[in-house]
């Protein structure tokens, strides 16, 4: 048995919102972290390298009596103090999580992803999201496949982001995960029916390259189902033309970026 190791852990742990928040950050799974709490078992070389590198302690001091190692923590830099940014984003996204409702529940998995693409104009672009359950919230990932001719390979981009249900809407906020050089905002009107079929809203953000000038485009997300032929629906995924017989009808209607003169404000189309 481990006691000692695991008051220190837990000690050490206390700095942070949450175990689950701490473990996600970390990158250690929850239930095997629980077994080095309960004091069952001692990490593995790698895994304890990579709990002094957290935490910023030597791991003949994690193994210190109980009683010292909490003298020890007293003097050195605090946790918080060390982690502080990544504290206050953490804080923010458990109010986020805690107002979402559970409602986002049906809307989990697989979607096309449709809108006028902001680094080709004049064509529609389809994209693969996938939305699931990610320790205490709902994350998604959402890959875009750019191929302008046939003669060059396709670019592909991952952006990753949180889903929440706030009052009705749908909001998605994601970033581009490879080149970090951009954060989206969609914003989407939930489907009324017992079946999902397409959901409607605007997104927001700036093309990859170029001017990178900020824009808004309608966007229509199609459900495809909890599980799906990844390589396939990937396959399918990029540029296409306005007239393509390949695209429903009402979906390149829907996407068209048009206003009406009576219109004072760029809307979703339902």
């Amino acid at each position: 048995m481990y006691q000692d190791l695991s008051s220190n852990l837990k000690l050490l742990c206390s700095y942070y919102p949450s175990i689950a928040e701490m473990c996600r950050r970390l990158g250690v799974n929850r239930s095997q972290f629980n077994r080095y709490l309960n004091g069952r078992y001692k990490p593995s070389p790698a895994i304890m390298r990579k709990l002094c590198d957290f935490f910023g302690v030597e791991e003949y001091e994690l193994m210190l009596p109980a009683s010292q190692f909490s003298r020890l923590i007293q003097v050195k830099p605090s946790p918080v103090a060390l982690d502080m940014p990544a504290q206050v984003e953490s804080k923010h996204m458990q109010i986020l999580n805690q107002a979402s409702s559970h409602q986002l529940e049906r809307y989990l998995g697989y979607y096309f992803e449709y809108y006028m693409s902001m680094a080709v104009p004049g064509k529609i672009l389809r994209n693969l999201i996938c939305i699931e359950h990610q320790g205490d919230g709902i994350y998604y990932q959402r890959t875009e496949r750019l191929k302008e001719t046939g003669e060059e390979p396709a670019f592909n981009s991952k952006y990753l982001g949180v889903a929440l249900f706030l009052t009705d809407r749908i909001f998605l906020t994601d970033y581009e995960a490879l080149a970090t050089n951009e954060v989206t905002e969609t914003i989407l009107t939930p489907s009324y029916k017992n079946r999902i079929s397409r959901l409607h809203g605007l997104r927001i953000g700036v093309p990859a390259s170029g001017l990178r000038t900020p824009s808004c485009a309608r966007v229509v997300m199609e459900y495809l189902g909890g599980k799906v032929n990844v390589r396939k629906a990937l396959r399918m995924c990029g540029l296409y033309d306005l007239d393509d017989e390949s695209l429903d009808e009402a979906i390149k209607q829907a996407v068209r970026n048009d206003m009406q003169p009576e219109d004072w404000h760029f809307k979703a189309r339902t």
